[in-house]
């Protein structure tokens, strides 16, 4: 059974960094994509940031780019969110995901993490 479980989330005042983490276990981690996907009260999802299995390649959405880094050791069998320069529009619950290849479309995704609260205050 596939499990991510998400955490490093919490409260940062604007132009503050925060690091999330999201552990998988149940799958040869290193075969599939890993992304962070977020959503703010009364928005849709939203894709963050995308990495492929290997970890060459990656994808950031226009709001992240510049600002956030995704990473992952496979190693570790955890993907990394590292988030710079936060503002109160990154307020939302953060979540990872998994899946066969790396995209932008939540619904190619398979598994889904809890979530993790970042709240920014300015």
């Amino acid at each position: 059974q596939v499990q991510l479980v998400e955490s490093g989330g919490g409260l940062v005042q604007a132009g503050g960094s925060l690091r999330l983490s999201c552990a998988a276990s149940g799958r040869t981690f290193s075969n599939y994509a890993m992304a962070w996907f977020r959503q703010a009260p009364g928005k849709e999802r939203e894709i963050v940031a995308a990495v492929s299995g290997s970890g060459r390649a990656a994808y950031y959405a226009n709001s992240a780019k510049g600002r956030f880094t995704i990473s992952r050791s496979n190693a570790k069998t955890t993907v990394y969110l590292q988030m710079n320069s936060l503002n109160s529009e990154d307020t939302a619950v953060y979540y990872c995901t998994s899946g066969p290849t790396l995209h932008t479309n939540a619904d190619s995704y398979e598994y889904w993490g809890q979530g993790t609260q970042v709240t920014v205050s300015s």
